[in-house]
């Protein structure tokens, strides 16, 4: 006998029932299927150039410190207490960089001629084969060292949070909003899983201060490319998404086959709308995903080993391990853009250290240094690495100055993003900045040439990708890092 969830629907008119399904499935439809057909029906595969299929982009709300993660700098120890002025490091105030970028909302006297040098807060070593320097703070994923892409010489526009979402879009937020790099690869790649969506968020978003959801919206390629929101919850997963209230299983199949029939018979007499075909096919994939993603999260059918391995067995590292997990699922699963989000706080993010850093970083990094080491040695073991793009990135880094005696403030000028698997070279730093981490000064990184990057592995041109009536600057599309592909 079927479940039964009470009581049962009432009977509706095609308007009512048509408005009730947007209701219900609105958030699905509009961001999951709307594909063009051509693109959906030619490329169910790798294009031709294509070395990735997928990507798993883990985003650090706030502003990690680069100097305390994955670029050490020892002068700061050896300088400490002065400032800046007193080393023989003041010409960075006088850079190029601090004239020639377009930086709003920043001070370069904050931090740097009225505060002090700024010690680590924490040791590092060289680790693995390749002897890359990482923090004691990520133990785990220093055990994973020689898989992994340090780029060193990252910088952006924007000093203060706004920085979040021009990190996803390339843009300065003052210019308005614009597709983010997940959109891209769905508005580029189509699916390799009829059950699930291209693009999958999990995670709290960016509060609304600071880009809000916008960093996984597709704007003007249209909603049908936005990431689709996923709760870790077998009971829940898409609450957007359930089935009304006391409807049985058969009953509500045959309500999707009713409006397919409604829904058929304007695709018949308008056969050249494609708006009407991506209405079906949206209806579609929301039904087929009620079964499919509850199953995505439903980690029981993994070994304790690997609960272990992504610290599941542990209070800090359960929420994230659990979405790293989930993340390792949805790609097996042929999803395209699987963005994670960590650090929300319903402002600029916890990682955002202007004081009280060595508590603050020592607490996130060890909320996802084993999950995130975990992902990439179960990658890897599967076979999975090879065709999966991880990245790590946080919207910029943090100065070298202290602020409030025991932090540091935003900055722009350098920072690290790290990159595993998907034909990147593993082992390499590459770029670097200046002795006390504060410009990017060997082969600097604008943000958009991540997107670039990552794009080109997956076998995309963007400069291809094109919307007639738009126009597209260099800087928001980037260019690939030749230097770390293999």
């Amino acid at each position: 006998m079927a479940d039964q969830l009470p009581p049962p629907i009432q009977s509706q008119t095609r308007r009512s029932f048509l408005t009730e399904m947007g209701l219900g499935f609105g958030s699905v439809a509009l961001s999951a299927m709307l594909q063009k057909e051509a693109l959906a029906e030619a490329t169910n595969a790798l294009p031709p150039a294509a070395k990735a299929k997928s990507v798993i982009w883990l985003f650090m709300i706030g502003g990690a410190s680069h100097m305390e993660s994955f670029d050490p700098k020892p002068m700061l120890n050896k300088h400490a207490g002065k400032t800046i002025e007193e080393t023989p490091f003041k010409d960075v105030l006088s850079s190029p960089y601090l004239e020639n970028e377009r930086v709003v909302a920043f001070d370069p006297n904050n931090g740097f001629i009225r505060n002090e040098i700024y010690p680590l807060q924490i040791g590092y070593k060289k680790r693995g084969q390749s002897g890359l320097e990482i923090s004691d703070w990520f133990p785990h994923l220093g055990e994973q060292a020689d898989d992994m892409c340090l780029v060193r010489s990252m910088w952006t526009e924007d000093s203060n949070h706004g920085a979040q979402l021009q990190f996803h879009t390339g843009r300065h937020r003052v210019d308005g909003f614009f597709p983010t790099i997940g959109s891209w690869v769905n508005y580029g790649l189509g699916s390799l899983n009829e059950n699930l969506p291209e693009f999958v968020v999990m995670g709290n978003p960016l509060a609304d201060c600071c880009g809000g959801r916008e960093a996984h919206r597709a704007n003007y390629l249209g909603p049908q490319y936005d990431g689709v929101p996923l709760k870790i919850d077998p009971n829940d997963p898409l609450p957007y998404a359930k089935p009304a209230q006391g409807v049985y299983r058969e009953e509500q199949q045959g309500e999707f086959e009713l409006l397919n029939q409604l829904n058929q018979l304007t695709a018949d007499k308008f056969p050249d709308d494609d708006a009407v075909r991506a209405r079906i096919r949206s209806f579609e994939l929301a039904y087929r995903m009620q079964t499919a993603v509850p199953e995505v999260v439903q980690f029981s059918d993994e070994t304790a080993a690997t609960h272990k391995m992504y610290g599941l067995d542990q209070k800090e590292t359960k929420t994230f391990g659990q979405q790293m997990l989930a993340a390792r699922r949805l790609v097996e699963r042929g999803v395209r853009f699987v963005q994670v989000y960590h650090g929300s706080s319903g402002g600029a993010g916890r990682w955002d250290s202007h004081k009280g850093l060595k508590n603050s970083h020592s607490k996130l990094c060890k909320e996802i240094d084993q999950p995130v080491a975990g992902l990439l040695k179960d990658l890897k073991q599967r076979g999975l690495l090879d065709e999966t793009i991880v990245v790590w990135a946080s919207e910029f880094g943090r100065t070298p100055g202290s602020q409030h005696a025991d932090g540091r403030d935003h900055h722009p000028f350098g920072f690290t993003v790290w990159m595993a698997g998907g034909g990147i070279k593993g082992g390499i730093a590459h770029g670097k900045t200046d002795e006390l981490g504060f410009h990017a000064v060997e082969n600097r990184h604008y943000v958009t040439d991540i997107h670039a990057t990552i794009l080109h592995q997956l076998g995309l041109d963007p400069h291809q990708m094109v919307v007639p009536g738009r126009k597209r600057l260099e800087k928001e599309i980037g260019k690939p890092i030749h230097q770390v592909i293999a």
